[in-house]
């Protein structure tokens, strides 16, 4: 059996995630053939590196994610920091020959992300940007029912992700609300995650067309008074596939009584395809040629991508947690016997360079090659 030794730069959030999944992973992919051990982690301060050694269960903590990256006995570098971070972090784990898995998005600029992806090549090490949600097994079953050719020429798509946690004006200021560590506010933030279902489901966007809206401009800081926010708030762009279909992305932290309404519609020649994620065990598929042309729900289950490495009967339900284990399986496959993987760090560069065509659009207010 091949082992994989996994070091963390972070231990927020996601490294809460990433932990639960590589530890729960033999009970729902026995064979997987790769152990995954955590070996040591980094953060923000030793105290929280040694409490979250103790929660996750990793056997060493290291002060410094410098001296952790340098270790010998680190195969995989999980880099779940603030966005800033990243591109200084994936350049030197890929000069030390370490594969890594990043969280989204990819960096600050496309110039860094072209830098931090002809690193990996030249140092040729495996890479993985975390953009989760395309492995939820209702996306990948939609890409399959694309992918079969019965619906057609795609026509439009309109994806969407809608979160409130920030309407609130006295919610407190935090890392993703300021320019200089997030790079960009709900568009680099949940707006990513849309752009990389537009790519996996329908391929290259071309252009866009987009507005940026900041809600509100100051918020309460740590340490009192208020501090100015200088990142969008909500985005809606519309886009110009390389396929000739045309679409739209909204995004926003802001739709008061939605949490995480991440979801899209595709409509084809033949059908359509719709996914919400908070109903994410479910499919919905037209096929407008049939005697009924109603949206049928599939419910998702073991005869459906990774199902049957979950629970034994349709509409049990998965949730985030077996989400997130599909995609660091995919990932240690990836290096262990040499599989693709994507998002890789080349679709990241993809990614970015549509996040920037919005915001330069949004700037002149026009049309802008992504």
């Amino acid at each position: 059996m091949k082992t994989l030794r996994f070091g963390f730069i972070g231990a927020g959030f996601m490294g809460k995630a990433h932990a639960q999944a590589i530890r729960a992973l033999p009970i729902c992919f026995p064979d997987l053939e790769v152990d995954l051990q955590l070996q040591a982690v980094a953060a923000s301060s030793a105290a929280t590196a040694k409490v979250a050694a103790r929660r996750f269960g990793f056997a060493e903590v290291e002060e410094d994610w410098r001296t952790l990256i340098a270790r010998e006995d680190i195969d995989v570098v999980s880099i779940l920091t603030p966005n800033h971070l990243h591109h200084e972090m994936a350049l030197a784990a890929a000069a030390a020959g370490k594969h890594i898995l990043l969280e989204k998005p990819m960096a600050m600029t496309v110039a860094q992300c072209e830098e931090m992806e002809a690193a990996a090549q030249k140092a040729g090490v495996r890479t993985m940007l975390c953009f989760n949600y395309r492995r939820t097994p209702a996306v990948i079953h939609a890409r399959a029912v694309i992918d079969q050719g019965w619906l057609g020429r795609p026509r439009a798509f309109r994806g969407r992700y809608l979160q409130d946690w920030l309407a609130d004006p006295d919610a407190p200021v935090n890392w993703r609300l300021a320019g200089s560590s997030a790079g960009s506010g709900t568009l680099g933030d949940i707006g990513s995650h849309v752009v990389d279902f537009a790519h996996y489901l329908l391929g290259d966007i071309d252009r866009v067309s987009a507005m940026l809206r900041t809600w509100v401009a100051e918020r309460p800081s740590d340490g009192g008074g208020r501090q100015a926010v200088d990142v969008d708030d909500e985005v809606m762009c519309m886009l110009e596939f390389a396929n000739g279909a045309i679409g739209s992305i909204e995004a926003t932290r802001f739709a008061p009584g939605r949490k995480n309404d991440l979801g899209f519609e595709i409509n084809f020649e033949n059908g359509s395809l719709a996914f919400d994620y908070e109903r994410m065990n479910e499919l919905k598929v037209c096929d407008f040629r049939s005697d009924e042309p109603d949206f049928k729900t599939i419910h998702l289950g073991p005869r459906h991508p990774y199902g049957a490495h979950f629970w034994p009967i349709p509409a049990l339900g998965m949730g985030y947690h077996e989400v997130k284990m599909i995609e660091i399986h995919d990932f240690a496959r990836a290096v262990a016997f040499g599989e693709a993987v994507h998002p890789d760090f080349a679709d990241g560069v993809r990614n970015q360079k549509v996040l920037a065509a919005i915001q330069a659009s949004a700037g002149h207010g026009a049309w802008h090659a992504a």
